[in-house]
């Protein structure tokens, strides 16, 4: 919730259920109460985003205000998805962020030169996570201004 009073969604896109149970504790512990959506691959990413398939339905699938993308996923890769999203005009307005394992700088700066608005390597403790959880909500949620978008 921002301080609008606006709910946005957060759209978390990993294909390690143990890393997305780790961001949904965190957030918890950290004290978002944002909807958290997941998604395992990028192909699954943009057809929520263009909802296509199951995500057809804009109650179900609402836009996220903010998309958690990790690089090394199944079918369709975090770098491919991010190339996507970036280069479509209805989709390039969410801010994406990229939380991966990778601090390769090809990887890096690939991100960054596709249109990513962040690039955090994921932590190692879990009580890092919950910062940078926090240090996100903050920012993202409280700072900027974020463009409104219907459903």
């Amino acid at each position: 919730m921002n301080e609008n009073g606006r709910s946005i969604t957060i759209l978390m896109a990993e294909d390690d259920t143990e890393d997305t149970m780790l961001v949904q504790d965190a957030l918890a512990e950290a004290r978002l109460s944002n909807e958290l959506r997941f998604v395992s691959d990028g192909e699954e990413l943009v057809d929520y985003l263009r909802r296509r398939g199951k995500y057809d339905d804009p109650s179900s699938s609402p836009r996220p205000g903010l998309i958690l993308l990790d690089l090394n996923m199944p079918r369709k890769d975090g770098r491919e998805a991010l190339e996507e999203i970036k280069s479509d005009p209805d989709l390039r307005t969410i801010p994406i962020v990229v939380l991966t394992t990778s601090k390769a700088d090809e990887d890096i700066i690939r991100s960054y030169g596709n249109g990513a608005n962040s690039y955090i390597t994921k932590p190692v403790t879990f009580d890092k996570l919950v910062e940078i959880m926090k240090v996100l909500g903050r920012y993202w949620f409280e700072i900027v201004d974020l463009p409104k978008h219907g459903t």
